[in-house]
């Protein structure tokens, strides 16, 4: 995301974001577009929403767990199910568990859906109306998720973003690429997710490895060295850093680029709180003296800048952030409140690059008018208005 793009996006654009990223971490709150939707613009600008839709529906991605709930590449899903298989993510040892518990009546969902076709968690009703959150699912729900995350049920298509369930092996016949199972061993495979991980960073200490796929135990300098030998990574020294820095070899000319200083940053755009770039606190805090954290999970006395907030990138630069909400009815994205950091002064250029910004999230989003709430400092406040009269 060093540059804004340079064309108007294309379908194929969708897919090629998510196997750059090797993954695209789910999220269902839409209190602005829903996290992978945003994550999309930030790298490729106003597209349409229904490209990812589509992108699902069509077999060129699939979902799995990896980070966490993702969509990946369909040429990348074979190893993640290889993982699975290993029983290598939390989500796979809570399935098992509840399959033990809830047996009979898991058997019997799957073999509904083996005999009459893909369901919705919605096709149940439920007996406890007007209880809501993920907590209370209700236990059709938890069984689809859980045959889902042991691998018998895969996701064919969203309606409305609603997950529509079918046989994972129905789903798997639909996959472009063709599916053809890994056969990569344990060690095999945690070698794959490590070479993917510092590739989707592109440049990173050993320390953040392992957070990108949850892998477990963390990713040592000394099981890297291999890779280092083998030419597969290359190690750089970052200045500030107290650790070596690691960078894919298929990132060799753009880390020249950089040594000479030559590779420039000139986007800004406004992150997803689920971004890939943002999601481990550490790396943010570290690569660009940024302290995230994703308040919508924290109660409201406790949280200390919103419910939504939304990192600003600037020209390489974690230099803000924005508590935000679209109210699409009314056609307003409104900014609650607006933050920069401590050591960011507010400048005429930073001003127009940001309003700029705003501007093309708000018309991505339906919501073409901007309503800004505090600002701090408040002299960034009256510049943004300034450039929106």
């Amino acid at each position: 995301m060093l540059q804004a793009p340079r064309r108007k996006p294309r379908r194929e654009d969708v897919v090629a974001a998510i196997e750059r990223m090797r993954l695209l971490q789910i999220d269902s709150i839409h209190v602005v577009a829903r996290s992978p939707y945003m994550v999309l613009h930030s790298r490729l600008g106003d597209y349409p929403v229904a490209w990812l839709d589509e992108a699902l529906g069509d077999g060129r991605i699939a979902e799995c767990w990896a980070h966490e709930a993702c969509f990946v590449g369909a040429r990348d899903l074979a190893v993640h199910r290889a993982w699975r298989e290993r029983g290598s993510h939390w989500a796979q040892r809570h399935a098992e568990r509840m399959h033990r518990e809830h047996k009979p009546s898991m058997d019997a969902l799957l073999a509904r859906i083996r005999g009459e076709g893909p369901v919705l968690a919605s096709d149940f009703p439920r007996e406890d109306r007007g209880v809501s959150g993920w907590w209370e699912w209700k236990p059709e729900k938890r069984w689809l998720e859980a045959w889902f995350a042991l691998g018998d049920l895969m996701v064919t298509r969203r309606e409305r973003f609603q997950r529509v369930y079918d046989l994972a092996e129905r789903v798997l016949a639909t996959l472009d690429p063709p599916f053809s199972p890994s056969e990569l061993d344990t060690e095999q495979l945690r070698r794959h997710f490590i070479l993917d991980s510092v590739r989707a960073l592109g440049i990173t200490q050993a320390r953040w490895i392992a957070d990108y796929f949850r892998l477990k135990p963390a990713v040592t300098s000394r099981e890297l060295a291999p890779l280092l030998a083998e030419g597969e990574l290359l190690e750089v020294a970052v200045r500030g850093w107290d650790a070596p820095g690691y960078v894919h070899r298929e990132h060799a000319t753009v880390l020249e680029r950089a040594r000479g200083g030559r590779l420039r940053a000139t986007h800004t755009t406004l992150l997803s709180p689920f971004d890939p770039l943002v999601w481990d606190r550490a790396r943010a805090l570290a690569m660009f003296d940024f302290d995230y954290r994703i308040e919508c999970y924290v109660p409201a006395p406790k949280r200390r800048y919103g419910y939504y907030v939304l990192p600003i990138l600037h020209r390489g630069a974690l230099i803000g952030r924005l508590d935000a909400k679209a109210h699409r009815a009314e056609g307003v994205f409104e900014i609650k409140a607006l933050f920069l950091e401590p050591a960011v002064e507010p400048s005429p250029r930073l001003a127009g690059e940001l309003a700029a910004a705003i501007v093309r999230t708000a018309n991505w989003h339906g919501t073409p008018r901007v309503r800004l709430g505090r600002c701090r400092p408040a002299a960034l406040g009256a510049m943004l208005r300034a450039e929106w009269k």
